[in-house]
Formats: C-alpha cells, structure tokens, sequence
C-alpha cells in the first residue's frame, strides 16, 4: 500500500521542488536566493521558524526569511523573540517589513512559564507576571507583532481547581489591561500532560473558560493542534465550540511532532474546516523537520502544500 508520505516524496520533485531547486541552483549549496522564482502564497498563513530551511537557505537570519517568503509563506514565528537583542530584533523586523511578512507569536514569560506561578495567587508571581507584560509590548513595537503567548503555569496542589481558576483569571485580567490599550493579544497555550505535566492548563474547554472570564479582546486562545491532538483529540468539534476566543493556530503531527502528513492528524481536512471558518490569522510551524538536509526541507514545503490544497 502507498502511503501519503511515499506520494509526497514523489511529489517534491513537482511544481514546489522545482521552484526549490531552481532557487538553490542559482545560489549554490547552503545559499539562499532572493531572486529565484517565488512560490505562489499557501492558501493558510503558516509560519516557520528559525532553523527550519537552514540547510536550503544557510544560517543567515535574513537569508532565512528571503527563502521562507520565495516559498509562498506569509509570515514567521519565533517563540525566544523576546530574548533577542534589540539590534537583531530590529534586522528582522526590517526584513519582514520588506517582504510582506506579518510577525506571529513570541513568548511572554518564559522565565516563568513552568513555575507554580498564576495559579497561585500570590502578589510576587501576578506581580513579576504583569511586568513581563509590559515588557512584551516594547518588544511587539519592534517587531510589529500582535500576538504573544503565556502559559499560566503549573498547578497548585494545595488549592481547590476553582480557587486556582479564580487566581488565574485575575493575574490575566491585569496582563490584558497592559496590552489592550496597544492593540495586543495574549495567546493562553493548553499544553499536553505527555510532554509537560502538571500544568495548569490544559485543554481547550479550560481555556475558553478562562478566556470568556477575562472577557478582554487582549486574552485569546492559542489552539495547538498537537498537543490536544494528544490531550482530547476532538479537533474540528473543539474549534467549532471554542471559535470566538480563538486567535491562532499552532501545527505539529503527533507522533514525532513534525510536519503534517508525517502523523496520525488528517491536516488536509483540518486546514479546510479551518479556512472555510474564515479564518485570516496565523497558523504557526511549531515542530521539527521529520527528514533532514534538503531534501527534508522540500518535503516539509511540498507536505504544507499538499495539504493546503483542498
């Protein structure tokens, strides 16, 4: 029996790898060509990282970004952008801004993101939260970002769920009162007990909760299809019940948490509920590259285009 991947592999010597190759041909091995024909744009915003065409496009930051818009994606997505020097910051927000790219979500607290933290209640943690906060919105300014994703921590064993939720919620109103004046969204990301256990949030039915209990254009949903992929399944029917406070999208096939079409995630039906919602925001790359070098580049890129062709 052939399998999706077998077809795929076949199919990156097609239309996509062709324009691929074309490009890496013109620059030469381990070069990036801006002037190589470009793809046609993916139906679905998708985003990359950093790293993820290294090997096609070499390790310069804005060769990476010229490479990722040659293949037809729209945006990028880099969770450490917050610990990047302004200077650099500065560099890829000038390259995007130049190749149409929009920024997608970097990471609030990640200082904080694995500590008993919001759940808590306590005034350090809401406090030392709350200036994270403000110091995501400098960083948004720079890179012209909208969205920034904060996990509210670990559980706290010695208080009742409802108390926790309680604490929670306060700890996000105030962040929001921090980004609603700019225009800027706090993504909350539920994440899978397999790969992070004891965390307070979870699931996206969580989320919705807290998200409608915050009430704030500035408190959204990130649903990251892997990990409730392995937290509840349920995909398309959760993104129905959970739609007005969802925000952005994070991809990865389980298992392996690489590109779609390398798992048990039917992407191609999931990306079309997803488009057929409307929806015009962004669906970032959050996994490996199941293959390496080149050729699993291209493999990655002719995937996303398989699957966004429905």
């Amino acid at each position: 029996m052939v399998t999706r991947r077998e077809v795929l592999k076949t199919a990156a010597m097609g239309a996509v790898a062709t324009g691929l190759a074309t490009g890496l041909a013109k620059a030469g091995p381990g070069e990036a060509d801006s002037g190589a024909m470009a793809a046609p744009p993916f139906r679905l915003n998708y985003a990359p990282h950093f790293g993820m065409f290294r090997d096609s496009a070499g390790e310069g930051l804005v060769e990476q970004l010229e490479f990722i818009a040659d293949q037809g994606f729209r945006s990028l997505e880099d969770n450490g952008m917050a610990g990047r020097s302004v200077e650099e910051q500065g560099l890829i927000a000038k390259t995007m801004s130049r190749l149409g790219l929009t920024m997608g979500v970097f990471v609030v607290n990640m200082g904080t993101a694995w500590g008993p933290t919001l759940s808590t209640g306590k005034d350090d943690a809401r406090d030392k939260f709350v200036a994270e906060c403000r110091a995501a919105v400098e960083v948004a300014k720079r890179v012209n970002a909208t969205w920034m994703t904060v996990v509210p921590g670990t559980v706290e064993p010695r208080l009742e769920p409802a108390y926790q939720t309680a604490n929670v919620v306060e700890a996000l109103r105030r962040g929001a009162e921090v980004f609603e004046p700019h225009g800027l969204v706090m993504v909350l990301e539920p994440l899978n007990y397999r790969d992070h256990p004891n965390l307070y949030l979870t699931k996206i039915a969580q989320a919705y909760q807290v998200c409608r209990a915050v009430d704030s254009p500035a408190c959204k949903i990130l649903f990251d299809l892997y990990h409730q992929q392995i937290q509840e399944g349920n995909l398309i029917p959760n993104i129905d019940l959970a739609w007005s406070e969802v925000a952005y999208f994070q991809v990865g096939d389980n298992p392996g948490r690489n590109e779609p079409t390398t798992g048990e995630v039917n992407y191609r039906n999931v990306f079309r509920h997803i488009h057929g919602k409307g929806f015009k925001g962004v669906l970032g790359m959050e996994h490996g590259v199941a293959r390496g070098g080149k050729e699993g580049e291209a493999a990655l890129i002719e995937a996303y285009r398989w699957c966004d062709g429905f």
